[in-house]
């Protein structure tokens, strides 16, 4: 159904390495593939093996849990997105973890879950592309509040700056991009 890169630390994995816990839910245990130093696998590499491994309602969630922290979601794949490249940002050990009986207990190694789940139901396939489109606007603000800061002046408690201050702003930002093509890359993260 899919198999797993973890990109300069594996080859292929296929799914028999991951420990069948019921006929949706897979897990591999990181202390066997890499010993205590899991968090040094900083992605993962997920793809599906065939066209007809999944039906186009459904995708495969990945998941994450360091020893003693719930699982956290790292993205998915689906019959339109057949393979993405996960970052895997592990949760601090014994973080936010609330047992619920004597019986519960603390995982000991870290994990990377799979799931198969409702497509609808994910909140996005690549939640790190989010944060990078997050960070990336809050750049480009940065930039616009520093050219702005050289222009304003102070009457009383308010900033006053020109009223085409945006234009030029713009005007500047979009002049720069044309002359160096690796001007915007430094707003990439």
């Amino acid at each position: 159904m899919f198999g797993v890169v973890f990109p300069n630390r594996s080859f292929p994995i296929d799914i028999s390495t991951f420990s069948q816990i019921d006929t949706f839910h897979w897990v591999l245990d990181m202390k066997f593939f890499v010993g205590e130093a899991y968090e040094d696998i900083k992605e993962m590499c997920i793809f599906l093996l065939s066209s007809g491994s999944l039906p186009p309602d459904k995708a495969l969630a990945v998941y994450i849990q360091s020893p003693g922290s719930a699982f956290l979601f790292c993205g998915a794949v689906s019959i339109g997105r057949p393979s993405a490249v996960l970052p895997l940002q592990w949760p601090d050990p014994g973080g936010h973890m609330q047992l619920t009986s004597a019986a519960d207990t603390v995982p000991l190694s870290a994990k990377i879950g799979v799931s198969v789940e409702d497509l609808a139901a994910l909140p996005s396939l690549d939640p790190a592309s989010e944060g990078r489109i997050e960070r990336l606007a809050l750049k480009v603000g940065e930039n616009l509040f520093n050219f702005m800061q050289s222009f304003c002046s102070v009457d009383g408690s308010r900033l006053v700056v020109p009223m085409d201050i945006l234009d030029r702003w713009f005007k500047k930002f979009q002049e720069r991009a044309k002359r160096d093509p690796d001007y915007l890359k430094g707003f990439a993260l």
